[in-house]
């Protein structure tokens, strides 16, 4: 039964081949990505006997008019889930957002996830998650933990995992070397895995990224320049091992912290890819002192990108080419609040007949901060022959 059911799932997503991603077309490229509105849901909204928030991924099913979005509770408040929601997008605005279903993710052996106080060491760190059109399967993406205590270490490797629409598990992806979570100062660090992911337009390959660069490769991006390097994975989705990885550098910190000594971050929560080996990538960034957070938009352009995979680290700047990256938006000159933005998906076409782009935030289950829809609009021209 192992093996009937291991070359089931795989056909799962290789059978995709006859589904396309919503992609940009070949002969357009990119002009602008234009801000049009927010929506904003309630704090602690209550569906189907679970608390909204949290929400760290979005990703859109045009068949279905449908949306789907991980919520990273690590089983403490409710068990780990996901939700389907349906937004209505009027002339330039969201007009509503209504959640329809609510399905838990489940373990190999069909049972919701523990938390904390249950099991620290199984505890799913829910980031991303990406729709399969055929078969009606989702891949979703657990961020692990590396965590050092008096009493104990807890050391959970990121993991990528193939579901069906109900939330039981089928099948998962085997990760590289460099993704294991070690004890020594190489690897994943704490808090800074695998955020972001998505198909490329035939479904062939899956990328994915770690949020900010490996031990190994460098330093935190800090508010001055200092080629923090990031890296993307792609995996084949038939084989689910990965083939490439390619490095991408990070923009600085986009303000000091207050005070100067205090906290601040800036990575790559998520990314979309739009066709043509190119990705929508999002990078946020946040400094103690400071409420918003200042999220940028970038276009990303692997297609002459270095195969770092044979690279142990990425310090050595001349031994490779990254993605070469455009800034499309920064959100801090528009003059709007942007909280924890963590989901970026294509979705329908606008009145206009411009494809629409949605973004979501993580509110991290808090008070102070909002759970928003974000509406953008992605115009394009035909390129130049």
């Amino acid at each position: 039964m192992r093996k009937i059911f291991l070359v089931l799932a795989a056909s799962a997503i290789t059978s995709c081949t006859t589904y396309k991603q919503l992609t940009v077309q070949p002969t357009e490229s990119i002009k602008e990505l234009k801000y049009l509105h927010t929506y904003t849901i309630p704090f602690n909204l209550q569906y189907k006997e679970t608390t909204v928030g949290g929400l760290s991924s979005i990703d859109y099913d045009e068949k279905t008019d449908t949306y789907f979005l991980v919520c990273d509770d690590r089983s403490s408040i409710n068990p780990a889930r996901y939700y389907a929601a349906k937004i209505k997008i009027g002339e330039k605005k969201i007009d509503s957002v209504f959640f329809t279903n609510k399905y838990f993710l489940l373990d190999q052996q069909g049972k919701t996830y523990p938390g904390n106080k249950e099991n620290p060491f199984r505890v799913p760190d829910p980031e991303s998650m990406r729709y399969i059109p055929s078969g009606r399967n989702l891949v979703w993406s657990s961020e692990g933990e590396r965590l050092f205590r008096a009493n104990d270490t807890i050391l959970n490797n990121p993991a990528i995992h193939l579901i069906n629409k109900a939330g039981m598990w089928k099948d998962s992806f085997r990760m590289p070397e460099n993704l294991i979570m070690s004890a020594l100062e190489k690897g994943p660090r704490q808090n800074g895995v695998l955020e972001g992911m998505s198909f490329t337009h035939d479904y062939k390959h899956l990328l994915t990224c770690v949020e900010e660069p490996l031990h190994e490769d460098g330093p935190r991006a800090a508010p001055e320049r200092n080629q923090a390097m990031i890296r993307f994975f792609e995996f084949d989705t038939k084989k689910k091992k990965a083939t490439r990885q390619f490095a991408y550098e990070l923009d600085p910190v986009a303000h000091l912290p207050n005070p100067a000594n205090a906290y601040y971050v800036n990575g790559v929560p998520e990314f979309l890819y739009i066709g043509n080996n190119q990705l929508l990538v999002l990078e946020r960034s946040y400094s103690t002192g400071r409420v918003p957070c200042t999220i940028r938009i970038f276009l990303a352009d692997y297609n002459d990108a270095s195969d770092v995979s044979s690279i142990g680290s990425l310090t050595n700047r001349a031994a490779y080419q990254p993605m070469k990256k455009t800034l499309l938006v920064n959100m801090d000159r528009l003059g709007i609040y942007t909280d924890n933005i963590e989901g970026i998906t294509l979705g329908p076409l606008l009145p206009n007949g411009n494809r629409s782009v949605i973004l979501v935030s993580d509110n991290n289950f808090s008070p102070l901060q909002q759970t928003q829809f974000m509406l953008l609009e992605l115009i394009t021209e035909t390129k130049d022959k």
